[in-house]
């Protein structure tokens, strides 16, 4: 049996809808480096999601990831070709895709990073310099010399800690468990379509973002729970805007926002395309 090494962060059903025959323009960030590769190519990286110890092999995650964008390539069929609310099945088939998406992408992965490294940080720096073997030995079973000992207080008391590697293996038992809890977070917000005739949308190895309340100076932290709205570029031609589900929290039922009622039709404006995937990610793809 075949296994692939090249994992796909985002799926190469999506980037068609921002593709010209098979290709994609692309700018790498930080910088302005703009090039054309092929979408087979893109938002993908070596055994991203590589595991041992399967007997379907080290891609076991990134076929079931395949067989979740199979059937959800359906929907956005359903969609391109004008239906529109989806029924019940299909917007809910959709908001798991849209959840799966927001977590599986190697930002949060280097999110994941970071917080390990600022808890181990904390720690180490509670210990103190005295305190780096004994922390080392009792945390991670390892006996360290004095100068290994020095290396890793020099390390862990940088102001971005110390350099941590989260494996495949923990970022896929993270999207196991963030998943189903997300999920109501997208699911339970009214729905626009938002259609685009002059202007076009881009997108990023990052595609969901997540909206502030305009009138929210502290929301620089905001999560699904509190965002006023969450944005996915669907294609080129085709955003989708999950607004605020609390204006109708009195007058509508959950069960009936998650079923589609509010869902609408939008004619794209500027505004709305400044909706946009974070400006922060790695790669974003134009055309």
């Amino acid at each position: 049996m075949s296994v692939a090494k090249r994992h796909h962060t985002v799926p190469q059903f999506y980037l068609r809808g921002f593709a010209r025959n098979e290709q994609i323009g692309t700018i790498r960030l930080p910088g302005d480096r703009r090039f054309v590769q092929s979408i087979r190519r893109a938002a993908s990286e070596t055994n991203f999601y590589a595991v041992d110890g399967f007997k379907d092999g080290t891609d076991v995650f990134e076929k079931v990831l395949a067989k979740i964008e199979g059937d959800v390539a359906t929907v956005f069929e359903e969609i391109e070709n004008g239906r529109w609310p989806l029924n019940p099945e299909s917007r809910l088939r959709l908001a798991q895709f849209i959840a799966l998406q927001a977590i599986r992408g190697p930002d949060q992965r280097r999110n994941m990073q970071h917080l390990v490294a600022q808890m181990t940080r904390l720690e180490i720096g509670f210990g103190g310099r005295s305190g780096v073997r004994k922390w080392a030995e009792r945390k991670k079973g390892i006996v360290l010399t004095e100068e290994q000992a020095e290396l890793l207080w020099d390390q862990a008391t940088r102001p971005e800690g110390p350099p941590i590697s989260i494996t495949p293996i923990v970022h896929i038992r993270q999207i196991a468990e963030l998943l189903e809890a997300l999920l109501p977070y997208v699911v339970g917000r009214p729905w626009s379509l938002i259609r685009f005739n002059k202007r076009a949308l881009i997108t990023s190895d990052s595609p969901v973002a997540l909206i502030p309340h305009p009138d929210d100076e502290t929301s620089r932290g905001v999560g699904f729970m509190t965002a006023w709205g969450v944005s996915y570029p669907l294609s080129r031609r085709l955003g989708l805007l999950l607004s605020d589900p609390m204006p109708f929290a009195d007058a509508m039922p959950v069960e009936r926002v998650r079923a589609g009622i509010l869902d609408n039709v939008q004619v794209g404006t500027k505004k709305n395309e400044s909706f946009q995937p974070d400006a922060r990610v790695v790669d974003h793809a134009r055309m």
